[in-house]
C-alpha cells in the first residue's frame, strides 16, 4: 500500500481508502463487514470513510465495533455531517445545532474520543458559511475532530470557504469527497485546478463507477440479482451509466486491462490514482476478496499511452459538465 498527503496538509492516507456507504449495516451482515474491514487493515489499508446518515447511522455503529480493539493511531476515521438523521426541523443541514449534535452521535456510534477528518456531506443554502465553519472550527479547537473537509461542494463554494476561513483565522478545508472515475470526470475542470492551487486533496467516491467499470453489466442484459444496480440504496446512482452506449463503450477497456496484468477493477482503481490531485480513491465492499483485488491498483502507474487508449474507448460518453456538481437548493427534511 502507498501513502500519500492529504492535500497540503501533514495527515498522510492510504491511497485506496475502505467505505462502507451501501455494504455496513444494509447489504451484507455484519460478520462480513468485520470480515471486509480485517481484509483492509491486512492490506495496509489505514483510512476508513462512513457518514452518519449511511443505512441511518447503522454504518457508523458497524464500522465502530469492526474497529474495535484496532490501535486507534494506527487509523484514519472519515465521517460526514448534513443529510436527515431524524425527523425533526434541526436534524438536517450545517447549522451550528445539527453539527453540534451530530458530531456527538458519530463519535459514539464510532467508539472513538475523535474523526480525523469531518466533512460537510454537501452544501447547506440555508445556512451561513461563517456558522458552519466557526462551528467545524470550534471542533478542531476541543479535540473532536482533527481535520475539516466537504464533499460534492462546487468550486466556487470551496472558493467562499478558504477565503472566509482565512479571513477568521479558522481551520482551512483540506479535502474534498467528489465522485470521480473514468465515467464522471466533472471536477477537472474546474474544482481540481483551485484544489492544487490551495492545498486541497481529492477523496474520490466511486472510482468504479458503482461496479460499472467492472465490465460485469452486459449491454442488453439485466443486472445480475444481488448486484449495486439492484439494490434500492444504490440504483439511483448506477441508473445513469445503465445504458447500452455507456456499457458497450466500457467493454472496451477490457483489453487495455488484460494487456496490463490488471482486473478491471483495479485498472479503475488506478485510473483515478493518476490524478496528482487525488490522495484517496473510497472503495466499498461485500467480500473481503474484493478488498484484495482493489488494493492492487495502489502504486501501479499507467503510461500516457495507456490515458489515451481510454479516452479513446471511453469517448464521447464521459460526463465532464462542472455543472454536474450539485447540493440540494433547500435543507433536506423537515
Amino acid at each position: 500500500m502507498q501513502y500519500r498527503h492529504l492535500g497540503r496538509s501533514g495527515l498522510k492516507v492510504s491511497e485506496i481508502s475502505y467505505g462502507n456507504w451501501i455494504t455496513h449495516g444494509s447489504q451484507v451482515e455484519e460478520d462480513s463487514a468485520k470480515e471486509c474491514v480485517r481484509a483492509a487493515l491486512d492490506a495496509e489499508i489505514t483510512t476508513f470513510d462512513t457518514a452518519d446518515v449511511y443505512a441511518a447511522t447503522k454504518a457508523e455503529e458497524v464500522l465502530g465495533r469492526a474497529l474495535k480493539g484496532v490501535r486507534r493511531e494506527s487509523v484514519e476515521i472519515f465521517t460526514k455531517v448534513y443529510w436527515p438523521t431524524g425527523s425533526g426541523p434541526n436534524d438536517s443541514g450545517l447549522s451550528r445545532k445539527h453539527i453540534t449534535e451530530s458530531i456527538h452521535g458519530s463519535l459514539r456510534r464510532l467508539q472513538t474520543d475523535y474523526v480525523d477528518l469531518y466533512q460537510a456531506h454537501r452544501y447547506d443554502y440555508t445556512t451561513p458559511l461563517e456558522e458552519t465553519l466557526k462551528t467545524f472550527d470550534d471542533l478542531v479547537r476541543q479535540g473532536k475532530v482533527l481535520y475539516v473537509g466537504v464533499s460534492e461542494w462546487s468550486a466556487s463554494q470551496i472558493a467562499d470557504a478558504l477565503r472566509i476561513a482565512d479571513q477568521m483565522g479558522f481551520d482551512r478545508l483540506i479535502s474534498n469527497q467528489p465522485q470521480y472515475s473514468m465515467l464522471w470526470r466533472v471536477i477537472e475542470a474546474e474544482i481540481v485546478p483551485l484544489c492544487e492551487k490551495e492545498g486541497v486533496g481529492q477523496i474520490v467516491w466511486s472510482p468504479i463507477a458503482q461496479g460499472v467499470l467492472t465490465g460485469k453489466y452486459q449491454p442488453g442484459q439485466a443486472p445480475p440479482a444481488g448486484s449495486r444496480a439492484t439494490d434500492p440504496t444504490g440504483s439511483n446512482f448506477i441508473s445513469r451509466f445503465m445504458e447500452d452506449e455507456v456499457l458497450t463503450r466500457v467493454q472496451d477497456l477490457k483489453p487495455i486491462a488484460a494487456d496490463l496484468g490488471l482486473t478491471m477493477a483495479q485498472l479503475a482503481v488506478a485510473w483515478v490514482l493518476q490524478n496528482p490531485n487525488v490522495s484517496s480513491a473510497i472503495v466499498g465492499a461485500t467480500r473481503p476478496e474484493q478488498v484484495v483485488d482493489n488494493v492492487k491498483a495502489s502504486g501501479v502507474k499507467l503510461e500516457a499511452e495507456v490515458m489515451a487508449k481510454i479516452d479513446s474507448a471511453l469517448g464521447a460518453i464521459v460526463e465532464r459538465d462542472p455543472a454536474k456538481t450539485q447540493s440540494p437548493a433547500t435543507r433536506p427534511g423537515r
